[in-house]
């Protein structure tokens, strides 16, 4: 089982291209934020978490794999549900710290079967 790199440890840039490693601004674990979204319609559909080499694994082939926080393991979206992200592109936000995956989703992308993890509207908007 691989893991993350540790606070104690600065993360490893590994395989990842050295100028993005050199920008990528990453959290005491090792980590960043990656927001997927639909390619075509903007549609948010998930949040996961990577580091270096999760990063790395989906530049190079062409499917989203994130690290697992509760289960210290990689996954690649889709291995055991079919529910695939396809990458269309990568982007890095302004800071550094946190990556947009642009994918075309096939099915849902939430755990629950759902197609977005951000499907309900719960905060009331000050009028």
């Amino acid at each position: 089982m691989t893991s993350a790199p540790t606070p104690s440890t600065p993360p490893p840039s590994g395989n990842l291209d050295p100028a993005i490693a050199a920008r990528l601004k990453r959290g005491a674990d090792g980590l960043v934020p990656a927001i997927a979204q639909q390619y075509d319609t903007g549609e948010v559909l998930m949040l996961g978490w990577m580091d270096d080499e999760a990063l790395h694994r989906t530049l190079t082939t062409g499917r989203c794999t994130y690290w697992s926080r509760s289960r210290q393991e990689y996954w690649v979206k889709g291995d055991t549900s079919g529910h695939i992200q396809r990458v269309k592109s990568v982007a890095l936000d302004c800071d550094a710290d946190t990556v947009l995956v642009r994918v075309d989703q096939t099915g849902a992308a939430c755990h629950t079967g759902d197609r977005t993890c951000f499907d309900a509207d719960v905060l009331p908007l000050a009028q």
